[in-house]
């Protein structure tokens, strides 16, 4: 047994007789337990109320992953059709750091995304491309974002920056610490679920890994569940045969009787948060069924949201499964679509991705605005970086690619505790840098967390002797895109 004089701070609090473990195992094992156990970081959450009140009850992340162009979707510049094939100038460029894939080119030319047509749209005038005509129909409920920017030009690295505030793996993802701040509203289902699809372009699809969906240093009871697209949404969610709920339940708690034998010898709170998982395991053996059984949506519904969405694991039928999530008030619901990294092909490629996206997610904004979830649920879209505004290899009069671009990059957000029809920001004439109202990843991260009511300086954990945050020693709130 651990000396008392060696023991953490968080293994003293978790032994006292009011401590964090107890009140957590309280919380668990008896709904109906004190109010103090909901002060602790148990289901409840961290905070005992948030730091502001709060506009975004949940969050749903839709993730391009590999990195959209902007410019053929979002933010457009005519100038780039005057200049098409001419050499991008070195007042422009400066000294930008470039990757591997372009570093060694002789020429840089702009490709102007002169095959798609742009058009203004509602009452806001929002500029976006055929390429969405769907969600161009949406826009003055969405902000658009045109001066997002990081420092990171690779995939992994800038992937890991947006999600979790640092370059480096190891740190917790936003889902994670939206749910150690703010815990859970139903008992039944995690606090934050992640939806995986793949999207039609030919190319081969950068990985995903689970770290960033992942907890870090903080409980693991926060981890990101990710559900499958076959089989059972978890794995093992089954019975085993030959095992019945009966027999389970009678397992669980003999189970749950040793950890806690376990627990009052080691004092870890790992092994609370065990227990923790598996009674969750136990009750989503009902209402994972029911959450992922479609039987029960109007058709009016499964044809709003377009054909791909009874195929389990597309991105139409995780966006209805993201709505279905927001209603049954899941914290936080990460939507990751893979294939957006087109360094070649870009014509032919992002007209497949944007034809997976575009009706499905403008769907998800219809769906939820009817329900009356839009107002509390906050959606934020977007990649890890943008393209260049200059062409990868061989431009050619059909064909071109993009390399990876940190400088400028489009995201947008709606819903709530978000300000609708507004364009934010914005770039040169060429798309290459910002130029007005510059938004950092840790910018964007502040402003979701001040939406679900947090203030992103004062959520921290101390590990290895400091205290941390999602956005690390940055950060500033865009009060400007607030409503």
């Amino acid at each position: 047994m651990t000396p008392f004089n060696h023991l953490t701070r968080r293994q003293l609090l978790s032994r006292s007789a009011c401590g964090i473990g107890t009140a957590a195992l309280a919380s668990l094992l008896t709904p109906d337990a004190s109010e103090a156990a909901n002060q602790t970081e148990g289901p409840a959450g961290l905070l005992a109320q948030p730091h502001f009140p709060a506009r975004a009850k949940r969050v749903i992340y839709l993730f391009m992953h590999g990195g959209p162009s902007q410019m053929e979707m979002f933010d457009y510049k005519p100038t780039l059709r005057k200049m098409h094939g001419m050499e991008i100038p070195d007042s422009v460029r400066g000294d930008q750091r470039l990757t591997g894939m372009t570093s060694g080119q002789a020429t840089f030319p702009i490709a102007s995304p002169q095959q798609f047509k742009f058009k203004q749209h509602g009452k806001s005038g929002a500029w976006v491309s055929e390429l969405m005509p769907h969600l161009a129909r949406r826009s003055d409920e969405i902000c658009f974002i045109k001066s997002m920017h990081t420092e990171a030009i690779n995939h992994d690295p800038a992937i890991t920056l947006l999600q979790t505030g640092h370059q480096q793996p190891g740190r917790p993802s936003l889902g994670a610490w939206s749910s150690y701040g703010l815990g859970s509203e139903n008992a039944n289902l995690p606090s934050f679920v992640v939806l995986i699809s793949d999207g039609s372009a030919s190319r081969p699809t950068d990985p995903l890994y689970a770290r960033l969906w992942g907890t870090g240093f903080l409980p693991s009871s926060h981890q990101g569940v990710n559900f499958r697209k076959s089989g059972d949404p978890v794995l093992y969610l089954s019975n085993a045969k030959g095992i019945d709920s009966a027999s389970r339940r009678l397992m669980l708690d003999g189970l749950a009787d040793l950890n806690h034998q376990r627990y009052e010898t080691e004092g870890d709170p790992e092994i609370l948060t065990r227990i923790e998982q598996y009674e969750m395991a136990y009750r989503m053996q009902t209402s994972v069924p029911e959450l992922t059984d479609l039987s029960n949506e109007s058709a009016s519904t499964l044809k709003m949201y377009g054909d791909d969405v009874t195929t389990p694991g597309t991105y139409a039928a995780n966006c209805l499964l993201a709505r279905r999530l927001a209603e049954r008030d899941v914290r936080f619901i990460q939507l990751y679509h893979r294939g957006w990294d087109q360094h070649y092909n870009l014509p032919s490629d992002i007209r497949l991705q944007c034809g997976d996206i575009d009706q499905p997610t403008a769907a998800l904004l219809t769906d939820l605005k009817q329900r009356g979830l839009l107002e509390e649920t906050l959606i934020v879209w977007g990649g890890e970086f943008g393209r260049t505004a200059y062409s990868q290899g061989k431009l050619s009069t059909t064909d071109y690619g993009r390399d990876h671009h940190g400088r400028c990059f489009t995201m947008w957000m709606a819903g709530g505790g978000i300000k609708p029809g507004i364009s934010y920001g914005e770039t040169d004439e060429l798309c290459y840098n910002v130029v007005n109202n510059p938004v950092h990843v840790h910018d964007l991260n502040a402003t979701i967390l001040r939406c679900m009511g947090v203030d992103h300086k004062k959520l921290t954990f101390k590990f290895q002797g400091r205290d941390y945050r999602l956005t690390d020693v940055e950060g500033n709130v865009v009060e400007a895109i607030l409503g």
